[in-house]
């Protein structure tokens, strides 16, 4: 099954200032998802972030909220019973995930949204957790659970479709 840019839209799970430096490999993370939503800005795919506790825990990192159309606050690890899906963009039932913490809330949001019914890709490469451990055994479950893993530059190439794009150029710019 393949990803289409006009059914899709990106959703960044909790990329916040507090929480990335116990991330593993937290800057690489925070750069995956800073270029994903910069590429969905090129071919107008919808990004949607959440923000868990901010009050606690700070807001997203400055990139990742200005490259935002919306920003849920939540306070369950799974973003759906907070209103995530009232904010999911109508026809778009491509939903394109990455964030952290990948076992927590990450993996709990993308659990619900399969039980939904939307189809679900994970950008493995976008995402983290503070042991890889606990991502890993994460990524497994939600393969095994329907979700599809990919990486940033699957998403990419997929959208695009052609390298004739008119993104193209750009988009091939950030991924090198």
């Amino acid at each position: 099954m393949l990803m289409k840019a006009e059914q899709s839209m990106v959703l960044l799970i909790d990329v916040q200032e507090k929480l990335m430096p116990a991330i593993s490999h937290g800057e690489e993370v925070v750069d995956r998802c800073i270029t994903l939503a910069t590429i969905a800005g090129l071919i107008e795919v919808p990004v949607v972030a959440t923000e868990q506790l901010p009050d606690k825990l700070g807001p997203n990192v400055e990139p990742v909220r200005e490259l935002c159309d919306q920003i849920l606050a939540k306070y369950h690890f799974d973003a759906c019973p907070d209103g995530l899906v009232d904010l999911l963009p109508e026809g778009r039932q491509h939903i394109v995930v990455g964030g952290c913490e990948t076992h927590v809330c990450m993996m709990q949001t993308a659990l619900s949204l399969l039980d939904a019914g939307y189809k679900v890709w994970v950008v493995a490469d976008a995402t983290g957790s503070r042991n890889e451990f606990d991502r890993d055994v994460a990524l497994d479950r939600l393969s095994e659970s329907g979700a599809r893993l990919v990486t940033l530059e699957m998403v990419a190439f997929e959208w695009m479709r052609h390298c004739r794009h008119p993104q193209f150029k750009n988009i091939q710019a950030l991924i090198k």
